[in-house]
């Protein structure tokens, strides 16, 4: 590769000084030559042409549009994506992957924000604190021989082994729940060896007391749980998706939680956002928050300092950590 390498920032001004704050920023310059940093509404060849001809490798973030044939038309000498940020899916086009470009994703450095988020609202479910509050704020305040839930051995099942599900399962089992695990590319052993007990969607639907989706949306998971499986979860269950909206059957899921019968806590919907005034909204039972368990704010950091300590491994030929591979899209989130 030439020298010096010649790195392009692409994503949402807005979010660019949280993502490489000036001291990661400072470290990158030392790394490479930055061209001007790029706004995502100029990010366009005719616009950025001159400098994406001599640029080696993007910086992307959100914001930052497919990078398509036309783009890398223009980018002769582009050579690998830093991903500060999640799935790479909606940023690449068949052609990137045609061309050889190395990719890495800062989708690892996500997952932990996801998995502390998931864990609060799992024990928050184990003693039914949703609706607890609900009949609080009407006058109801129960007294020890009412108080009925807890967490101590409470069966927790969790729907996919992802980076997020493997950080969730032995946090639960330490902690002394009993946990499911559901994946059909996990083996009893790798499940022990997690602390959980693998079992299918169906079972692990029976069995636990709270279920909490960590898979990845593909054509094989749309709708995963879905009226059948709902109707399996045991009467005062609590569904949490912090996953893909998609994963649920949100009609079938608005019916569920308003007769009562299960609760759900939702970061991510299908559609996303509901439109406003959806039932879900107003039931007693259900918690929706508006895609808050990943990143944010300053942890927006932890996805630029991977970034950058990916540039730096690749600049010096190790091993990737993020380093995404087109056979591996099917599965991935």
């Amino acid at each position: 590769m030439r020298q010096p390498i010649r790195a392009m920032v692409a994503m949402w001004p807005e979010i660019t000084g949280r993502l490489l704050p000036p001291d990661l920023r400072r470290r990158l310059d030392g790394l490479v030559t930055v061209v001007p940093d790029t706004p995502v509404t100029d990010f366009a060849v005719a616009s950025v042409g001159p400098d994406l001809a001599a640029t080696d490798v993007l910086i992307t973030g959100w914001g930052c549009p497919p990078v398509d044939a036309a783009v890398l038309a223009a980018a002769p000498r582009l050579t690998a994506i830093f991903h500060a940020g999640g799935t790479v899916k909606p940023l690449l086009t068949e052609d990137a992957w045609q061309r050889g470009i190395t990719i890495s994703s800062a989708a690892d450095a996500g997952a932990g924000p996801v998995a502390d988020f998931t864990l609060a609202v799992v024990v928050l479910a184990g003693k039914r604190a949703l609706p607890a509050a609900r009949r609080y704020a009407a006058g109801h305040f129960p007294n020890h021989a009412q108080r009925v839930d807890g967490n101590d051995g409470r069966v927790v099942g969790v729907i996919g082994a992802s980076r997020i599900g493997r950080r969730v399962i032995p946090r639960l089992a330490a902690a002394g729940y009993r946990v499911l695990v559901s994946d059909p590319y996990l083996d009893p052993a790798d499940a022990a060896a997690l602390g959980a007990e693998l079992v299918d969607v169906d079972e692990c639907c029976r069995r636990a007391g709270i279920l909490t989706l960590h898979a990845p949306a593909i054509p094989a998971t749309r709708h995963l749980i879905d009226a059948r499986r709902l109707a399996l979860m045991p009467d005062g269950a609590t569904l949490i998706n912090t996953a893909r909206g998609a994963l649920v059957d949100t009609e079938a899921l608005t019916a569920a939680c308003a007769s009562g019968r299960i609760d759900a806590v939702l970061d991510v919907t299908d559609p996303e956002p509901l439109p406003p005034g959806h039932p879900l909204f107003s039931l007693p039972n259900v918690l929706i928050t508006p895609h808050v368990a990943g990143v944010q704010g300053s942890e927006l950091r932890r996805l630029g300092d991977f970034a950058v300590d990916e540039l730096e491994r690749f600049l010096l030929g190790e091993p990737l950590l993020g380093q995404v591979h087109r056979a591996d899209l099917p599965i991935l989130a």
